[in-house]
C-alpha cells in the first residue's frame, strides 16, 4: 500500500503531482509480424519522460522519449537493419518522442491520445491505459503502475521498406502491435 494514493469515484488513484518514469522497470516492446504469420518481437531499452498527473485526472499529461538506437529484437542483423535509413534511421532520427493530447480516465482504465514522432514525422496515436496499482517501494519512494497498448501501421511514419513474397502478403507486417509496462515514481 502506498500514501500516494487517493480515492476518486471509488477507485484508489495516485495523487496528483509530477512521476518519472523509472526506465529500469519500464519496458516498450514492439510485435510485428514476418512472412505473415510469425510474430517478433522487440523492445527500446533506454527509456525516459513523465506523467503529471492533475486533480482531475483528465487533465493529465504524459511526455515519453525512446532512444531510437537502444531498440532490440534478439537478432544482430535484424536489430542493424532496423536501425537503418530503411526503417527507424537512428543516425538521422536518434529519439522517438510521445506527447499526450488528451486524457480520458474513469476509475483506473483509460486512454490516453497524443502525437508520436517517429522519423521526424508526428501523427496521433491513442493508447489503452489501465492502472495495475500503487505501492510504497522498500526505500520509501511512492510508484504508480501502469499497462498500455496500441496498435499503429507504421507506413504513417515513413516505415514503408517491405518485401511481396511469392504467394502472396508482405515480408513484414505493416501493422504493430505495442505493449508497455511502466512504473512511475512520484517526485517529492
Amino acid at each position: 500500500m502506498s500514501t500516494a494514493t487517493r480515492t476518486i469515484d471509488g477507485t484508489e488513484t495516485p495523487v496528483a503531482g509530477v512521476w518519472a518514469i523509472d526506465p529500469s522497470h519500464t519496458t516498450v516492446e514492439f510485435i510485428g509480424r514476418h512472412l505473415v504469420f510469425t510474430k517478433v518481437r522487440g523492445r527500446f531499452t533506454d527509456v525516459s519522460g513523465s506523467v503529471t498527473i492533475s486533480d482531475d485526472p483528465n487533465a493529465s499529461a504524459v511526455e515519453v522519449t525512446l532512444d531510437a538506437g537502444s531498440l532490440t529484437t534478439g537478432n544482430a542483423d535484424r536489430d542493424g537493419h532496423l536501425r537503418s535509413a530503411d526503417f527507424f534511421d537512428v543516425e538521422s532520427h536518434p529519439q522517438i518522442t510521445f506527447k499526450s493530447t488528451n486524457v480520458a480516465w474513469k476509475g483506473s482504465e483509460g486512454s490516453v491520445t497524443g502525437d508520436l514522432t517517429v522519423r521526424g514525422v508526428t501523427k496521433p496515436i491513442t493508447l489503452d491505459v489501465e492502472l495495475g496499482g500503487v505501492v510504497t517501494d522498500p526505500w520509501g519512494g511512492d510508484r504508480a503502475v501502469f499497462s498500455a497498448r496500441g496498435e499503429v501501421n507504421r507506413e504513417d511514419w515513413g516505415l514503408t521498406w517491405n518485401m511481396p513474397l511469392e504467394k502472396g502478403g508482405l515480408l513484414v507486417s505493416k501493422n504493430i502491435q505495442f505493449e508497455i509496462e511502466t512504473e512511475i515514481v512520484l517526485q517529492k
